[in-house]
């Protein structure tokens, strides 16, 4: 019997209540401890004890001292319980070595169980993610058993690494009534088998915290000498795996997700998702420069303040926050605390990059503006970046050069602001591994071709033809000229793609399978053609349903193998939702998911599911391999029927709502989603499959873009283009994290993970330590690497928290000269 008090943190109060609501319960729980001499309580959130250090440190004593004693246990080894399909692979990560680190600085201990009974389904890479951060075990109760089936209550998780962990799901309740427990202890062994195994039940007022009342307890000790109930101990979760292990008995095993629970809240609050999703990937990107910038320019440490802004965005990634199930004032503190994150992220990666890029050897030269790009990924980048300056170099037209005297064409677009004297520039670009290029920008007066008619529809370059037809706003064609096969499907109602829903499901979307209500879609209203030069050609698309505006540009760069399309949404419909349809010709379909750090193929079934950056369906067109990935930078809700793909831009149901309370009939509450949002998709067509097709990567692209500052010119020591890492020898390993070393060490650490389940020999260039390793990734394995800054002392592997492990000999140095 598990004493413990589920805390939300958020849901149907503010964090300020949740602050409030953990100190009051845990000085109950000390209050039980002093009054029941067996009684024990379980803790699984190490950001409330870290709320309690900060406010209360009177109670924070008697914490640890219960802790020592053990009748106190904590177990998660996470800050809070997170959903476990929103937050990116990293994050997951963040949560470990933050919380197991903390735990270790504040008791001496790290968690070894992991714990996270409310979230409303577990993505596969959990078991790796917790064996590498010294987690043996993993309790959790969603999806309950008449949602999915398990082999049996205590079984072996498997993550496709081959990483387990030992794992529990509650049956029914995490938390109690506050009186007698008899109903639910019998609730509870009604799910269980009838076995003389150890069986684990939880009990304690929840939700908003409260804890094991005495009746509670009284009435475990009243049924533990009844004979119609097993014997009941007080006891930890800790024990109860040392327990099952005990037996000797082979128990089952399973692989793979552990899905689902409601599926409609990974669509809810479109603008929670999205701000979690940019800002996880600005605190990498930003950590990757000021990696760098340490060793390059002598900048100062700053891992505490990025392990500042991880915390809140830990403190978000909270079930009912980043599910969007909580009530409305719960996302104007997500925003702030959010914006914290990214303001820190934006000062240190600015901080780091005009370090560096202040060095950049640039001569002067009359009426020339030097551009630096930087490029925050270890392999080679070829986009389009877009930058707005003054009118120094007058009105007319502009030409580039790079570093090695070749001209490049510059195009001009909108500015942002119709105020005059300022212009947005669209520059082609091509980078090295996470470095920087110099483009040198001069007036140019040769004649700018005259533009294509507004009324053309058609984009084309080396790899795509795109037709976008102005009866559909939608396209009526998409050829991937390395099949030379056209891929969209245009056949009847198919060829609707901006389509609207009836939803009247509650926030969750508890019960729900799939979303195929279509009640409409949206109308062209405008097809033109709005850029057209030697950089790009782009298509705005206007639309409207109801009162509702949908704006998609489609835009096709010169060389580029994806098509972006850049989506505004001006939406005021309420319990309805609008998919983004994507059909194809394919068939014999495999469709493949992104999940944090990782893939899973699902069936192409139309149920709906969640996905992070990407989406993929792979399969035959005209007797040949081909597909069709399509990446995002803010989404998670997507079904798969056949060829086809849904993306799910956005619901409306009632903030907080859970079925089957029922909606006020006067119709007087706030539903989600409405107004203005933006996001960006990509399709990326391609043949064989979407490991040939760098999916991951280009979807890697989309999340961290180039950044572009303009320059001024000066002597320094760095010449005009200059790569700081590079991963080569293996394209299926990307390298996600390089950053400094929480110990003060002045070691830095290097993680990626292999991406198409196939083992690879990665070698990592890192001439701004002057090291470069060689690593052997497993199939779909993460891999950390501790790189010390004195090159006498060899790289070694470590976990997630940081520290060597047995393997530490996979990572070995090679000298530079040899190499190269």
């Amino acid at each position: 019997m598990i004493g413990n008090a589920h805390i939300d943190a958020v849901w149907l109060w503010p964090w300020q209540e949740g602050y409030q609501e953990a100190r009051a319960t845990f000085r109950a729980a000390l209050q039980r401890i002093d009054e029941y001499p067996d009684f024990i309580f379980t803790c699984d959130s190490v950001g409330y004890l870290a709320w309690i250090e900060e406010h209360d440190p009177e109670l924070f004593a008697a914490l640890r001292e219960q802790v020592r004693a053990g009748r106190f246990e904590i177990v998660g080894g996470w800050w809070v319980e997170p959903d476990c399909n929103i937050p990116g692979g990293e994050g997951f990560v963040r949560h470990a070595l933050y919380s197991q680190r903390y735990l270790a600085e504040k008791f001496g201990r790290t968690a070894s169980v992991g714990c996270n009974v409310d979230p409303f389904g577990q993505n596969a890479t959990i078991p790796q993610l917790l064996a590498k951060s010294g987690i043996d075990s993993y309790v959790f109760m969603r999806p309950q058993p008449h949602e999915t089936a398990l082999p049996g209550p205590t079984f072996w998780w498997e993550a496709a690494d081959g990483s387990r962990v030992l794992a529990y799901r509650i049956p029914h309740e995490y938390c109690s009534p506050a009186g007698h427990l008899g109903v639910h202890v019998g609730k509870a062994l009604a799910q269980l088998p009838h076995t003389t195994d150890p069986l684990m039940c939880f009990y304690g007022v929840g939700n908003h915290g409260g804890g094991p009342t005495r009746a509670n307890i009284d009435s475990i000790r009243e049924l533990d000498g009844s004979d119609q109930f097993p014997q009941m101990l007080f006891s930890t979760v800790r024990a109860f795996f040392d327990a099952a292990r005990a037996t000797g008995r082979d128990l089952p095993e399973f692989s793979g997700e552990i899905q689902p629970h409601g599926v409609g809240c990974y669509s809810a609050h479109s603008g929670i998702k999205k701000l979690i999703r940019h800002t996880e990937h600005a605190l990498q990107a930003a950590e990757k420069w000021a990696a760098v910038a340490s060793a390059a320019t002598g900048v100062p440490r700053a891992t505490d303040q990025f392990e500042h802004a991880w915390r809140q965005v830990l403190l978000n990634h909270f079930h009912d926050t980043a599910a969007g199930t909580a009530l409305p004032s719960a996302y104007d503190d997500a925003r702030d605390q959010l914006g914290e994150a990214r303001a820190i992220a934006a000062r240190l990666q600015n901080q780091a990059i005009q370090s560096i890029s202040r060095q950049i050897d640039i001569p002067d030269e009359e009426r020339m503006t030097p551009l630096a790009v930087f490029n925050p990924h270890p392999w080679p980048v070829r986009t389009t970046v877009e930058v707005e300056f003054g009118s120094f170099l007058g009105n007319g037209g502009i030409v580039a050069e790079d570093d090695a005297q070749n001209r490049i064409p510059v195009q001009s677009a909108r500015s942002t602001t119709v105020t005059g004297g300022r212009r947005r520039l669209v520059v082609p670009v091509e980078l090295p591994p996470l470095g920087y290029r110099l483009y040198r920008m001069y007036p140019d007066h040769i004649t700018v071709p005259r533009p294509a008619a507004e009324t053309d529809t058609v984009l084309e370059n080396d790899h795509l033809r795109v037709v976008v037809d102005p009866a559909t706003g939608w396209l009526s064609s998409l050829v991937c000229k390395a099949t030379d096969a056209e891929l969209i499907s245009g056949d009847g109602a198919r060829s609707r793609h901006a389509v609207v829903l009836n939803d009247p499901t509650d926030t969750w979307g508890h019960g729900v399978v799939s979303y195929r209500d279509v009640i409409g879609a949206f109308t062209p209203v405008s097809v033109r053609r709005i850029e057209t030069g030697p950089v790009r050609q782009v298509l705005r698309v206007c639309s409207s349903f109801g009162a509702s505006t949908l704006t998609e540009e489609f835009v096709l760069a010169a060389g580029a193998r994806h098509l972006e399309v850049r989506v505004t949404i001006d939406w005021h419909e309420r319990l309805r939702m609008l998919k983004l349809r994507f059909p194809t010709n394919l068939t014999e379909v495999t469709a493949t998911h992104a999940i944090p750090y990782g893939h899973v193929e699902r069936v192409a079934d139309g149920h709906e599911t969640v996905s992070h950056s990407w989406v993929d369906v792979s399969g035959t067109l005209s007797g040949r391999a081909a597909g069709l990935s399509v990446l995002n930078d803010a989404k998670f809700g997507v079904d798969v029927t056949g060829g086809e793909i849904g993306l799910t831009a956005l619901r409306s149901p009632a903030y907080a709502w859970h079925a089957p309370q029922p909606l006020p009939a006067d119709g007087d509450y706030e539903v989600m989603d409405q107004g203005v949002q933006r996001f960006t998709y990509r399709l990326l067509p391609h043949a064989g499959d979407w490991r040939a097709a760098g999916t991951v990567r280009a979807a890697a692209e989309l999340d961290q873009a180039p950044v572009a500052l303009l320059e001024s010119c000066h002597d320094g020591p760095l010449p005009q283009q200059h790569c700081f890492a590079a991963v080569s020898d293996a394209d299926n390993v990307v390298i996600t994290v390089i950053k400094q070393a929480e110990e003060q060490t002045g070691d830095y650490v290097v993680r990626g993970y292999e991406t198409a389940g196939a083992a690879a020999n990665a070698t990592i260039d890192l001439p701004f330590l002057g090291r470069t390793i060689t690593a052997e990734f497993g199939p779909h394995e993460i891999k950390t690497l501790v790189v010390p800054r004195d090159p006498a002392r060899p790289a070694a592997e470590a976990d997630l928290l940081e520290r060597p492990t047995a393997a530490e000999a996979v990572a070995t140095d090679e000298p530079e000269g040899e190499r190269e």
